[in-house]
C-alpha cells in the first residue's frame, strides 16, 4: 500500500525510536514527534500500510478450554475494510459514537479498526457495568451505536437512547436472548460485505476515542482524543514497553479502559508485532505463566494486583522468551520489582500515564530503574514539578505537562508546543477542562518527588496525601512498607481525623490467603510497620477490610476516608479497628 506523508512521517519517528532501543538518553535526546499534517488516520496510515500483504499474525486469542484464534494482520485489514463498509451501508457517519461493550474477543479489534477508518467515534466500554452507569454514558456521550455480545446487550433494554444496537455473537444466544434483542443488527452479517476502499476523510484533530475515567474521587469525566492525540500519542507507550517488530505481546487489562488501547492496540502494532490475549474467567496465575511460556510472549505487561498475585503463587521460573516486563495503573512497590528480578532475572520497569495522555513517565529499556520510581519522562514528553501553592517549578510537586495557551500571541516564541498525546478536552465540561488546562499546564493532579538523575517517585494523588502534624504522609510510601509483611496482600493509606496531630495514618489491609483477622495480626502489622517507618508516617491504625474499588481495579480511597471523617464527626470509634493504644508496648 502506497504511504502518504503523513504515514511516512510517522515510519520515520517510529524507525527513529526503534534506532535508538536500549539508549533510553539518545532516544529522549533526539526523538520529536513526526509533522503529519492535518489529515492523519492511524488505520489507515499505519496499519494498513503494516497489513498490506503482511501474513504476520496480528492478534492471537487463546482461551482456557484450549481453543485458540489467530488473524494475520492482512486478514484484520480485510474484515475491517468489510465491516467499514457494512457499518457504512447501515447509516454509521463519520463523528457518530459507537460504544463498544465487547470483551476480548476478535470482533473487538475489527470494529475498532474499522471505526477508526469511517471515522466513527470509539467509546470502549466495560462489559462489568450494569444499566444505570450504561444509561449515564450513553446519555452523556450522546451514542448512536452499541456493539455486545448477548449477554450484555440485554442490559439495554432498560437504556433510553436512540442508538441503535448491534449484536455479537447473536448466533450463540439463548432463546430469551434472542427474544429480548429482535430489533438488534446482526454483526455477522458484515461478512457478506465488500472489502472495498474506504476513503479517509478524517482530520487530524477529529475525535477518535472517547473514554470515562475511572472516577476515583468524583463523577466521571467524559475523555476526548483525537487521530494524533491517542493514535500517534502512544510512540510513548511503544518505547516504554520496548516492543520490537516480530515481538508477541501480552498486556492483562480489560477492555473498556485505556490501558487496552495502550498495549493491546496501538503500542505493538505500532511495529507489527503479535497481540496475544490469555482469556480466562478467573484470574489463574498458574495458567497466565504456562501461557506467557507457551505462547513465546516477549514483552509482557501487568498491573501491581496481578505481579503480587503472581509472587504469592510462588511461581519462580521465568517463562522462555520474556525479554521486557512493565507495570502500569498504580505505582509497583519495590519488593515485588526485587522478587520478579530475583526469580526471572528481569527487572519490572514501571510506567504512568493517565486516560488523558498516553504514557508519560517511565523507565525504557536501559534505564538504571531506582526501585519504587516511575522514571524519566518518555520521549517527546515535557514533564515537571510544580508546588501547588507557589505555581512554581519545585523538587516536589504536582506532575504537569507545558503547554501553550491557545491565545499565545506568538506561538513560535513559546517555550513548548501543546503535547501531542494530551486529549483534545473533557466532553461537555469545558469547566474541568479549564480546571485541567490552567496556568499553561496541563495539571495531572498527581504529585511525585524528584531524585538524583532527575528520576522521579510517585507520592500519591493530591487529594491522598495528607499530614499529620507538620509531615506530610504519602499513602503510597506507607503501603509499600505494609506490603513487606507476608500477612499484608493489598493495602490501602488514609488521614484519620484526630484533634491533635490534624490526622493520623490509617491503614485498610486486605490480607493475604488464610491469615486471620485477628488481634495478633492487628499487632504483628503495627510493630512491622513501627520498624519499616519514620515516626511521621508510622500506622498508628489498623482496620482488615475488602477494598473498594473502580470497575477498573483502581482503589477508592476517596471511600475510606468519607467513612473515617463520618465517624470522627460522629464521636465514634470504627467496631473492627485496632489501634496502638490497644497493644501496651507499641504506643509512642
Amino acid at each position: 500500500m502506497t504511504q502518504t506523508d503523513a504515514s511516512a512521517a510517522f515510519f520515520t519517528a517510529r524507525d527513529q525510536l526503534l534506532a535508538c532501543a536500549g539508549d533510553p538518553a539518545r532516544a529522549r535526546a533526539e526523538f520529536s514527534w513526526p509533522d503529519v499534517g492535518d489529515s492523519f488516520n492511524w488505520a489507515h496510515d499505519v496499519f494498513d500500510v503494516i497489513a498490506e500483504g503482511n501474513d504476520t499474525v496480528a492478534l492471537w486469542i487463546a482461551e482456557e478450554d484450549g481453543s485458540e484464534q489467530k488473524l494475520t494482520f492482512a486478514e484484520l485489514k480485510h474484515r475491517s475494510d468489510q465491516v467499514a463498509n457494512w457499518l457504512r451501508s447501515t447509516g454509521a457517519r463519520k463523528g457518530d459514537v459507537a460504544m463498544l461493550m465487547l470483551g476480548n474477543r476478535v470482533e473487538l479489534w475489527e470494529i475498532m479498526l474499522a471505526a477508526m477508518k469511517l471515522g466513527v467515534v470509539i467509546l470502549p466500554t466495560s462489559v462489568v457495568l450494569g444499566a444505570a452507569e450504561l444509561e449515564d454514558r450513553v446519555a452523556r456521550a450522546r451514542v448512536k451505536w452499541v456493539f455486545a455480545a448477548p449477554e450484555d446487550a440485554v442490559k439495554f433494554a432498560d437504556v433510553p437512547g436512540s442508538y441503535r444496537g448491534v449484536g455479537v455473537g447473536l448466533a450463540d444466544a439463548s432463546k430469551d436472548q434472542r427474544a429480548a434483542l429482535w430489533e438488534w443488527a446482526h454483526y455477522e452479517e458484515s461478512r457478506a460485505s465488500g472489502a472495498g476502499t474506504i476513503p479517509n476523510r478524517t482530520l487530524s484533530q477529529d475525535p477518535s476515542l472517547i473514554y470515562f475515567t475511572s472516577g476515583t474521587t468524583s463523577l466521571p469525566k467524559i475523555v476526548v482524543h483525537s487521530h494524533t492525540s491517542y493514535p500517534l500519542g502512544h510512540l510513548t507507550t511503544m518505547s516504554w514497553i520496548g516492543v520490537r517488530p516480530g515481538d508477541t505481546h501480552l498486556v492483562i487489562s480489560a477492555p473498556g479502559w485505556g490501558k487496552h488501547a495502550w498495549s493491546s492496540f496501538f503500542g505493538p502494532w505500532h511495529v507489527g508485532a503479535t497481540i496475544f490475549v490469555a482469556n480466562y474467567g478467573r484470574f489463574d496465575a498458574e495458567f497466565l505463566v504456562s501461557e506467557l511460556d507457551r505462547a513465546g510472549v516477549t514483552t509482557f505487561c501487568a498491573p501491581p494486583t496481578v505481579w503480587r498475585m503472581l509472587i504469592q503463587h510462588r511461581l519462580d521460573t521465568k517463562p522462555r522468551a520474556l525479554r521486557e516486563v512493565v507495570s502500569a495503573g498504580e505505582p509497583l512497590n519495590p519488593e515485588v520489582i526485587a522478587r520478579i528480578q530475583e526469580w526471572w532475572g528481569l527487572e519490572i520497569r514501571d510506567g504512568y500515564g493517565q486516560t488523558e495522555t498516553t504514557a508519560l513517565i517511565a523507565n525504557m529499556p536501559g534505564d538504571p530503574v531506582v526501585p519504587g520510581a516511575m522514571g524519566l519522562p518518555l520521549p517527546g514528553v515535557d514533564a515537571i514539578l510544580v508546588d501547588p501553592v507557589t505555581g512554581e517549578e519545585a523538587e516536589e510537586g504536582e506532575i504537569c505537562l507545558r503547554i501553550v495557551p491557545g491565545d499565545a500571541a506568538d506561538a513560535a516564541a513559546a517555550p513548548r508546543s501543546a503535547p501531542v498525546n494530551l486529549m483534545t478536552e473533557y466532553l461537555g465540561n469545558p469547566e474541568a477542562t479549564a480546571r485541567a488546562t490552567a496556568d499553561g499546564l496541563f495539571h495531572t493532579g498527581d504529585v511525585a518527588r524528584r531524585g538524583e538523575g532527575g528520576v522521579l517517585t510517585f507520592v500519591g494523588r493530591t487529594d491522598d496525601v495528607f499530614k499529620s502534624s507538620d509531615f506530610k504522609v504519602s499513602p503510597f510510601e506507607v503501603e509499600s512498607a505494609l506490603l513487606e509483611h507476608p500477612a499484608v496482600a493489598e493495602a490501602a493509606v488514609v488521614g484519620a481525623p484526630d484533634e491533635t496531630k490534624l490526622n493520623v495514618t490509617k491503614a485498610y489491609v486486605a490480607l493475604a490467603a488464610g491469615v486471620p483477622a485477628s488481634q495478633d495480626t492487628a499487632r504483628e502489622v503495627l510493630a512491622h510497620a513501627r520498624v519499616a517507618l519514620p515516626p511521621y508516617m508510622r500506622v498508628r491504625r489498623v482496620e482488615f477490610f475488602e477494598l473498594p474499588k473502580t470497575t477498573s481495579g483502581k482503589i477508592r480511597r476517596v471511600e475510606l476516608r468519607d467513612r473515617e471523617v463520618v465517624a470522627y464527626d460522629a464521636g465514634e470509634r470504627l467496631p473492627e479497628e485496632w489501634r496502638e493504644e490497644d497493644f501496651p508496648g507499641l504506643k509512642g
